[in-house]
């Protein structure tokens, strides 16, 4: 199957043999990632610890919860809209600087680098709830033991295990385009400045050490993890919990819980059946925030030949053609 079709695939698409990477992973490779990998997952926990001593008593400005509500949603846009929905499944078409933009943004909410998120991603589509999908929580079991086993798995376990899957076969046409490679070779110095910024931020709107470590720690540290556990959620729970309206083959549901703070990635179900489409909550009442911005950027001309999947008097989908 080519990622073409791979990443356009409805619920009929036919499930190709397992990917295998071309080199595995070395043993030096592997501590490395699972050291950073680590230190993502429970960096956090220590950053919680350490913003109860630090601010206990006086409680958090105003311009600090300000300032890192601004930086979640730029930076969830660059996954939901830069990363999900224009690069993984091509739901429309950027000009030059907003494909940039968007690739920066998501780049600085630290879940991986352009590249190498949207190739598993569009496998995860094509192998979902299947052996090959990289982080389904079924296959552990039916017990207790078993589910709560795959929900950690597809939540941040799998972020543990080596990375299989080869960009050549997933991404091949993000390889080609050169200021997604140029942003992607960038990954790691954006991943600092995620940080950093809002440490400078916070002391230019502060001009105090103290607000500048505040804003480091609510605007850098636990933005950051709490973006990842909303993307991590959509993998886990919105794979286990919820409704499913559409049909779809594998196990998909939409999690109305998570529209707001997964800015309308958690209608997870309609995306399996339709991956391409700009609009995932397509249902009375359904919000997605996502959806709202390509529209605008739709509206400015920065946005073209988007895919709207919209009902018509009869309440059916209308599909793009």
């Amino acid at each position: 199957m080519s990622t073409a079709t791979a990443d356009r695939t409805g619920p009929s698409a036919s499930i190709p043999p397992t990917p295998q990477p071309s080199e595995p992973p070395s043993r030096s490779a592997l501590v490395v990632s699972r050291t950073i990998t680590g230190i993502l997952v429970g960096g956090p926990v220590v950053a919680i610890g350490a913003a109860v001593l630090l601010w206990s008593g006086h409680g958090v400005e105003v311009r600090t919860l300000v300032l890192a509500l601004a930086f979640y949603v730029v930076t969830a846009f660059g996954v939901t809209v830069g990363f999900h929905r224009l690069f993984t499944h091509r739901s429309f078409t950027a000009n030059r600087p907003l494909r940039i933009a968007l690739a920066v943004a998501g780049s600085m909410a630290v879940e991986g680098a352009p590249i190498g998120w949207v190739a598993n991603h569009r496998r995860h589509h094509v192998y979902s709830d299947r052996p090959g999908d990289p982080h389904s929580p079924h296959g552990f079991g039916a017990d207790v033991r078993g589910q709560l086993l795959g929900l950690f798995h597809a939540h941040c376990g799998w972020l543990f295990t080596p990375d299989t899957t080869p960009t050549r076969r997933f991404a091949p046409d993000l390889l080609r385009d050169r200021d997604l490679v140029t942003v992607n070779r960038l990954f790691p110095l954006l991943a600092v400045v995620s940080l950093v910024a809002p440490f400078g931020l916070g002391w230019l709107l502060s001009g105090t050490l103290a607000g500048a470590l505040s804003a480091l720690v609510w605007a850098g540290v636990l933005r950051m993890a709490a973006l990842h556990h909303v993307t991590w959620s959509v993998n886990s729970l919105c794979h286990a919990f919820g409704k499913r309206p559409f049909t779809t083959k594998d196990r998909s549901t939409n999690l109305a819980a998570l529209a707001v703070v997964s800015l309308g990635d958690s209608w997870h179900n309609f995306h399996h059946a339709h991956p391409d489409a700009a609009r995932h909550g397509v249902l009375r009442h359904q919000i997605d925030p996502s959806a709202a911005l390509i529209r605008i950027f739709e509206r400015s001309g920065c946005a073209t030949n988007v895919r709207w999947y919209e009902r018509d008097r009869s309440g059916r989908l209308a599909i793009p053609a």
